[in-house]
């Protein structure tokens, strides 16, 4: 599916000079809204993300979803008449999104002094593993070891079993909305404030430790390290996963007494309301293993689907397992478009995930498919710079695009 909404950030133009996923994905996610992207790639190569699997045959499947809404220009930038282009297109952009590690783009003459001297209003938005500072500033950073990092890996899993990293990118996603979000807080600023450009710069790391600020308080506080659990472990209770009588599994969480109390009722134990022992989350957790026992017990008696009617019918929070198998046929992700074809040079069609959030007067969408490698070298060199076909030909064969 393509699209041709606009999308509420129509208008800014972007440089998007780095590669793999986390970088990326927060400049596709303003792609999605309606930012003009520009993908620099290098020349003959391309991101490496090309070239990670999953594949069909020769094709990278993970592409398709990660570089839509974004036109590819290679420019071998560390060439001087690619950085000169490079400096040319900068003057016509908003924000350059980097990930390359700190120093790179100074050793090449390209840093923010030299970005603001041809557009002194640039937002520069540079991600690497461990941020411009500090010790490690140079340690080569990716999403798992920086997972790891974080303190994340550390509580995942079980406590009798090493650490448990995620079987996906995760740090690199979350990592991606942060380049979003604070891409336009940059541009707020400058735009309707009245300021200027700016660096904005993060570490990988930096995104995951963020959301465990309950770690640093228990630590601050109380001296204490968290161990390894595969659930909830000190937040609610109860909470965690549970396997139904047709050997299906559901997670259920009760984070507040308020749905405890629905629970309570659903299961048939309105009595545990006036037990002093249940009564409240905190002395709840004090005999989290008894709830446990009872709501383990009394999920093991209904198959999964009689279980979540019962417990939906109730307004208690609760959810199958799904696969992808199951996501593509439930009708919450249809109704919501959560998958949408697009088209694809090679395979046709391909299904990636839909765009959100959802605006209700200026709605993001897939204006184009992601692209092939250089495909857009001669419409942005020729449009944007004014360069001849002749011109675009001469930096072709000097390997410069």
């Amino acid at each position: 599916m393509t699209t041709q909404n606009a999308g509420p950030i129509t208008g800014v133009k972007i440089l998007d000079a780095s590669t793999m996923i986390a970088a990326p994905f927060g400049a596709t996610l303003l792609a999605d809204l309606g930012a003009d992207v520009t993908k620099i790639e290098i020349p003959g190569k391309g991101d490496t993300l090309r070239t990670v699997g999953p594949y069909k045959g020769e094709e990278p499947l993970r592409w398709p979803g990660l570089a839509r809404n974004k036109r590819s220009l290679t420019l071998d930038i560390r060439k001087e008449e690619g950085k000169d282009i490079f400096l040319k297109l900068i003057a016509k952009s908003d924000v350059l999104i980097e990930n390359f590690r700190p120093g790179t783009l100074e050793r090449w003459g390209l840093s923010y002094e030299d970005l603001k001297s041809v557009n002194p209003d640039i937002v520069m938005v540079r991600v690497s593993g461990y941020g411009q500072t500090g010790p490690y500033r140079e340690k080569a950073g990716f999403g798992t070891p920086g997972t790891a990092f974080s303190g994340h890996t550390s509580i995942q899993g079980y406590p009798d079993r090493p650490p448990v990293s995620p079987s996906y990118s995760l740090l690199d996603y979350i990592t991606g909305i942060y380049v979003a979000f604070a891409t336009m807080s940059a541009l707020y600023q400058r735009d309707a404030k009245g300021g200027e450009g700016q660096v904005v710069e993060m570490g990988l790391y930096e995104s995951l430790f963020r959301m465990l600020e309950f770690l640093v308080a228990e630590y601050d506080q109380l001296g204490k390290v968290r161990e390894r659990s595969p659930q909830l472990t000190g937040h609610s209770s109860p909470a965690g996963t549970y396997q139904t009588k047709d050997g299906k599994f559901v997670v259920l969480v009760t984070s507040t007494d308020a749905t405890f109390n629905r629970l309570a009722e659903a299961m048939d134990r309105k009595d545990m309301l006036e037990d002093a022992r249940y009564y409240t989350n905190s002395e709840r957790l004090k005999h989290d293993g008894e709830v446990q026992e009872i709501v383990k017990a009394f999920i093991f008696e209904y198959e999964q689907e009689e279980l979540l009617e019962k417990l939906d019918g109730a307004g208690v929070p609760v959810s199958p397992i799904l696969t992808i198998e199951d996501i593509f046929t439930h009708p919450q992700f249809k109704a919501r478009e959560n998958i949408v074809d697009v088209e694809h040079p090679r395979l046709g069609k391909i299904k990636v995930p839909g765009v959100v959030p959802k605006f209700s007067k200026t709605p993001g969408g897939i204006r184009h498919r992601a692209p092939d490698l250089g495909e857009h070298n001669e419409e942005i060199l020729s449009e944007q710079l004014g360069l001849t076909k002749e011109s675009i030909e001469d930096l072709r064969t000097k390997g410069v695009i």
